[in-house]
């Protein structure tokens, strides 16, 4: 069975694991439908290759198109206290993104460890 790329990623405070072709509902995202986005990684793994460390992540991109943006359910908030005559219903209702990810690929660039070793050696 083949080995799986995916990547962890920060969006909007949470963290999601995804794949190429992973669709998502995430927090509003500022973007017109259709329009790409790059997301933060913070880690990737393909095959034998693991990145989690700064340095390193620097070379990982993942792109993602906007499907839509939509908004939640609509949430019902009910506060009583018994015998004293107190009730209060609020609402609320959160604006959401649709979010396909579209591409996770690692760049050639050397990380740090592997450029400071090599400048010791010049």
């Amino acid at each position: 069975m083949p080995e799986s790329t995916y990547a962890v990623i920060r969006c909007g405070g949470k963290q999601y694991r995804v794949e190429e072709g992973t669709t998502l509902l995430v927090d509003r995202m500022t973007g017109d439908e259709g329009g790409t986005v790059e997301l933060e990684p913070l880690l990737y793994a393909g095959g034998k290759d693991t990145l989690f460390e700064g340095s390193d992540l620097g070379r990982v991109k993942v792109q993602a198109k906007i499907v839509g943006h939509e908004r939640g359910p609509k949430l019902r908030v009910f506060k009583f206290k018994p015998k004293r005559g107190y009730k209060r219903t609020t609402g609320h209702r959160s604006e959401l993104t649709r979010i396909e990810v579209t591409g996770i690929s690692v760049g050639r660039g050397a990380s740090k460890k592997q450029a400071e070793g090599s400048e010791d050696g010049a």
